[in-house]
This record gives C-alpha cells, structure tokens and sequence, in this order.
C-alpha cells in the first residue's frame, strides 16, 4: 500500500551572523512578519503560510486515517469517565458560596452562587452561552468582587492570550459597557470593590502596565510601569485583604510593591528593592498587636526557601527576621494565611506535604516542631492547597490525589484537626483503583543523580520488556509534574501500556537545586536524564529499546527534540506539542514575548559567547543530522504567543532533510487555537486522542512495518 506524499517546503536560505556565528535557515520564510497581527486575527496570516501549514494538516490526516476509529473510541472512553454535570466544591465568602458547574454536554462552566446554608442559584455567567458560534472561546478567570454587586471576566476568543476584561452588574445582569482591552487576564478589585486593577499586555505580549479604573467603568490611570522587557507583573490582593501588591519578576529575580487596601489610589512602594539572584514573595499575616508580613525566600543562602518575618510597616530586606528556617532537601512552594493560622505546603523528594501553625505558636524558636503534618497514605501523590476567599477562618480547603486514587476535596479544621470529605471525583464509566499499579523509581544519571520516575501500569501488565511503553517529560523553569490522576492517561493504560514520568533536571521535584542543575549551562543534564530514565526502564522490564513513544510539551518538546537528537534508537515514537525546538532563533529574537523573560533560563545569545555556543549545542531544530529518526508527531498552535507555529512547522520539513530511516515526519497545526490546543472539555479529548492513537500506531509500525 502506497502511503500519502508529505509536503516539500521550498527552501529559502537566510544568513544570520551573531556574536561572529553564521547560521543559514532553510525555512525563516515560515514565520509571518506580521506575526503580531496573526495573533489577534488567525485570517492575516500570509497567504503561503497558510497553504503550507494545511497542506501539512493533510498529510497528517491522510496518514493517521487508519487511526480514526481508534481516536474515535479513545475520545468515547476519555469523555466516559467525565462527569457531564460535574461541579466543583462550593467556596464561601460572606453570606454567599461561589462554585462552578457543567451542563450535561457543555463544553464550558457556568460560575454561579447561592446564599451561604443554602438558597436559590443565581448564575454568574454562563461560558457554554458566551462560547456559541466561536471556533475558539476561554474564560482565563473569572472573579467576583469584595461587595458581590460586581462580577469580572478575562476572555480569549483566539487563543492568543490577547484578552478582554468584562464586568457584569450581579444586581441588573447587564454587563457594563467599556471593557479592558489588550490584557493578559490578570486583575483584581480592590478591597472595597470600587477599583478594578489590571495588566496591560504590549504588542509584543508582554504584561508590561499596571493600571487602575473604577471598577463601574471609566478613565484608566497608569499604576505602575515596568521598564525591564525581562521582568513580568502581575497584580494582586493579600489573603487579608489588607494589602494590593505588584509582583516584578524573572526566572530568578523579584521584587513585590505594596498599596494599601484601604487607599488603593495611593502610590506603590517597594517593599525590598529587586536584588539579583534573589526571590521573595509577602504573605500578609497579622497577629493582635504585631501586623507583619510572612517572607517566601531564597535569601541568605536559603536554596530551598525559607519563612521568614518582617513588620508590615517596614518590609525592606533589614527587618527580615528568620520564622521557618531552611531545611534542604524540604523546599518550600508556598503558604497561606488565616487570622488565626498560616498553612505552608513543601515538596520532599518529589511528594508535596501540608503544614499548619497556630498563631499561638508563631513565636516558638522550632516552627517546625509545632506545625501539624497532613498525612498521605500514598508515596506517590499530590497535595495541593486550594485556597479560601475568607480570612477569619480555621477551615483549610486541600486536594489528594495520586495516579490511582482520583481527587479527594477535604476540609480540615486547623484548630481541631478534623478532616471533612467533601468531594470525591466521580468516574461515571468506573474506576477500581486496585486494578492499577505506581511504583515510584529512581535512575542513575551519568552523574550519579538519582532521577526520580513514576510508573502507571494495570497492577496484571507484565514487567518483561513486553509491554509498549510511554515516558512523558518537561524539565523546565522548576515546573514540577506532580504524580496526579488523569481520566485521559487509563485509556493508554487499559490497553497494556505502562505510563512513565521522568522528573529530569530542569524541574523542582527535588528541590529548587534540581531546578539550577537543568537550567542555563547545566541544561543538557535534563536531556541526558531523560535518556537515562528510558535506558533504566528498558533494562528492569518496563520497556524495550526501539519500542518506547516520548512526549512533551511546550519547554518538553524542546526535551524531545534534544533527546530525537541524542538517542533516536531508543524510540518508536516521539509526540511534541506546541514544541520549543528552534531555540536559538527564539532565543535571539527579542520582538517575541517571552525571550528576554527567558534568558535567565537559557541565557542570551545575543551578548553572551558562551550561552551562544551552548544553545547552539543543543537547540533541536539547528542539530538536526542525517539519523534514523523515529516516527515524529509535531503539534502547534496558529494563535501561540508562547511556542509560536513556525517552529513545530520549520522543525518538521528539516527533520524530513535528515531522517534516513524511512519513518514519517507529522506536522498538525490546529489553525483555531493557541498554546493550550481546543479551549473546550470535549474538544480537547480530541487532540489527547490523537496523542495516544499516534503513540499506538508508531508503536505498532514499528514492530509490524509500514502499512500495518
């Protein structure tokens, strides 16, 4: 059987010399000058891109037809196990509870509220009715404010992240005219409810102004500019509601500046000036008779992170006192504070832990010694604090799940320690966890780093090199992937595969140094850590060379575009989503969002020698070489202002240039959505379908042959 021609990109050689590098680019011509635009209107995209990229979705259609059935049943199975009139978990505040819920079939929420003890629903907003007729629809967050006459909402009709702010009258219904215009979805309302505080997104999709208007509708007034192109803000309200704060930052870097709640038109004012190298984040927590902020830092040589304490009314770096000292190996994500407590939730080799404190107890010398523990029965979970709008409470509101057990939604009372079962995740379809297995692994790096795994298999798959296997990785910007439950991965796993996640250099799963030691010169540790997983894995019977499927997303696809680079042998297949892979061209382009943001991460290519040689050493898209590639699924967004689509589509005509092993080369570019895929709850079980039926059919070509 003959199989469907891929497309053959004309080539245009582009010379760029840097830093006394020359590089020639085949396929510069792929990224729209006019990308800018693009993004706000998919339909200005020049008109032989666009030829290009859909004759690349033809190809990729023609050849994964065989798969249509399967992807058919596999979205069928994933939609099964959703709830379709799901809801979340009702969350008080005052004399309301606020909750989301889903129509049976909807693709999207409804927010609404009821009076506290029960009552009458009143609807919010209705994102199923908002999203009708539109290719592409995302509500980002949706808020409602401290008086409840107000309710706000950020939305995306592109997928571009260009966002609408609307604020809608809860007492009329009507939304109010004068919506926010180029956001980056972040606001709050003042404490009062009079202000509504925003983030203006530039051209250039960085959040880059802070501005103020009345929260009814009028004149915008300029609250804080950021001049450094590399640092984001963003705008928030303390816990407390005492304090509206402006967060400044890079990957390693930030600086918070602090308006008082009860004059929100005053001026900002830095609480510690930015310091580089040097993180903080205020959590405001007020005792009888000591207002004070808690301090989340890395200062003083605190790798993992500390608490600290300083007054409120003098947070410079001077009145920093030590509260929770630092503890390696115990990295501390966060914390939360309540009038009477404060929770903070660390992350010990990979599983996270909840600690709680009285307020009684916050003046003794150990913290530690009298914080309570939450317990977990499982070692491979996750526990996530999940926030409360009310301050004067002792209810603590967490989740607990793991790759078997589906989520559990629990009160606890930090005063008593009672534990409330408030929800379990439904599984219409059925879910027996003893059916299932995780093991919790380790890999020796070629360092000698132990790199952690987690294993998802049918407690009956057999553990002799037999069964298909599929290792998922990120590691980046300390972006931990926590050991979670997923409705979506049983499908691969119920038919015989074994579902790995390697936790590589470059993430926080085991502390923030793991984070350094896969970052900037040390990157090419999370590459090789991905390899050395899948080489532990094959030899203890998990998988066998040659039989394996990759994936990653995002920063992960520029982990599988180094590890296609690095070991082609050891894969059948390898998915990359909305991929990362021409970084050095990134990387050197500062009109693109995230770059100067992101050279802390990788360095700047543009100034520096050194990160020049050492991007260039790995970057995907400019190492591609004459290999026996393995079966490539590329996937991209149109509308991406993140990972933008000209580079899935650049990397895949030159990774048909290169490959010498016959196997095909796929590029889908979904021409409606940006970086996250399909914006609805069913939509998008299509594109994780079509993940999982590339992954079996690449497996199975490469044991059977083409055709098969």
């Amino acid at each position: 059987m003959t199989e469907p021609t891929p497309p053959v990109a004309r080539r245009e050689e582009r010379r760029t010399e840097q830093l006394g590098h020359v590089r020639v680019d085949p396929y510069a011509w792929m990224k729209d000058g006019n990308w800018q635009a693009v993004l706000r209107d998919p339909g200005a995209l020049r008109a032989d891109i666009a030829e290009h990229l859909r004759a690349e979705n033809r190809y990729a259609e023609a050849m994964l037809a065989p798969t249509e059935a399967l992807q058919a049943a596999l979205v069928a199975e994933m939609k099964g196990r959703l709830k379709q009139d799901d809801s979340s978990v009702p969350v008080p505040d005052g004399p309301w509870e606020y909750y989301s819920r889903y129509e049976a079939g909807a693709q999207h929420p409804v927010y609404a509220r009821q009076p506290r003890g029960g009552g009458p629903e009143q609807v919010l907003l209705d994102v199923q009715a908002l999203s009708e007729g539109k290719d592409y629809y995302v509500v980002a967050r949706a808020q409602h404010a401290p008086t409840h006459e107000l309710y706000a909402y950020a939305e995306d009709a592109q997928g571009s992240e260009v966002y609408r702010i609307q604020v809608r009258d809860l007492r009329s219904g009507e939304t109010l005219p004068g919506p926010v215009d180029s956001s980056t979805g972040d606001f709050v309302f003042s404490p009062d409810g009079a202000w509504l505080f925003w983030t203006w997104r530039d051209d250039n999709g960085r959040p880059a102004r802070i501005y103020r208007r009345p929260a009814r509708g009028g004149a915008d007034a300029l609250v804080y500019e950021e001049r450094d192109p590399g640092f984001f803000i963003g705008v928030s309200v303390s816990e407390s509601r005492a304090w509206i704060a402006i967060t400044c930052g890079d990957q390693e870097t930030s600086e918070t500046l602090l308006i008082p709640g009860d004059d929100p038109t005053a001026e900002p004012r830095v609480a510690a000036p930015r310091r580089k190298g040097e993180r903080y984040t205020l959590i405001h927590w007020p005792l009888p008779g000591q207002d004070r902020f808690i301090v989340h830092t890395n200062a003083s040589g605190a790798l993992d992170f500390c608490l600290m304490q300083t007054p409120a009314s003098d947070p410079d770096r001077g009145s920093w006192h030590p509260w929770v000292t630092h503890q390696p190996g115990h990295f501390i994500l966060g914390a939360s504070a309540f009038s009477g407590h404060l929770a903070w939730i660390e992350r010990w080799q990979v599983s996270n832990r909840i600690l709680v404190v009285r307020a009684a107890d916050a003046p003794a010398p150990d913290i530690r010694a009298c914080a309570t523990a939450i317990a977990v029965p499982e070692e491979a979970c996750l526990l996530s604090l999940d926030g409360s709008y009310e301050f004067d409470t002792a209810v603590l509101r967490y989740g607990y799940q793991s790759p078997t057990t589906p989520r559990h939604w629990y009160d606890f009372d930090m005063t008593t320690g009672a534990r409330t079962l408030r929800r379990v995740q439904e599984v219409p379809s059925g879910h027996d966890s003893g059916r299932y297995l995780t093991r919790r692994l380790f890999a020796s790096a070629a360092d000698g780093a132990e790199v952690p795994i987690t294993l998802l298999m049918r407690a009956d798959t057999p553990v002799d090199g037999s069964a298909p296997l599929l290792l998922y990785g990120y590691g980046s910007y300390g972006h931990a992937i926590e050991a979670g439950f997923s409705t979506r991965t049983l499908s691969l796993v119920d038919r015989g595969w074994i579902h790995a996640v390697a936790h590589v250099r470059g993430g926080s799963e085991k502390g923030w140094g793991w984070f350094l030691d896969g970052r900037g010169p040390a990157k090419r540790n999370s590459f090789t850590d991905f390899v050395a997983c899948a080489r532990h894995l094959v030899a203890h019977g998990y998988g066998s060379a040659g039989n394996i499927v990759a994936h990653g997303a995002s920063a992960g696809g520029l982990l599988m575009g180094a590890v296609a680079n690095l070991a082609p042998e050891l894969f059948a297949g390898i998915v990359a989503q909305v991929p990362f892979v021409d970084t050095l061209n990134t990387m050197s382009d500062t009109s693109l969002p995230l770059t100067p943001a992101e050279w802390p991460e990788w360095g700047n290519p543009l100034e520096d020698e050194d990160a020049y040689r050492l991007i260039a050493g790995y970057s995907p898209y400019d190492n591609l070489r004459p290999l026996p590639y393995p079966a490539i699924l590329a996937m991209g967004g149109l509308s991406d202002p993140r990972v933008t689509y000209w580079e899935p589509a650049k990397w895949a005509a030159r990774l048909r240039d290169n490959t010498t092993s016959g196997n095909p080369v796929l590029c889908r570019i979904n021409m409606e959505a940006g970086h996250g895929g399909a914006s609805g709850r069913f939509d998008s079980l299509k594109e994780a379908a079509l993940v999982q039926a590339f992954a079996i059919w690449a497996h199975a070509r490469r044991r059977l042959g083409p055709g098969r």
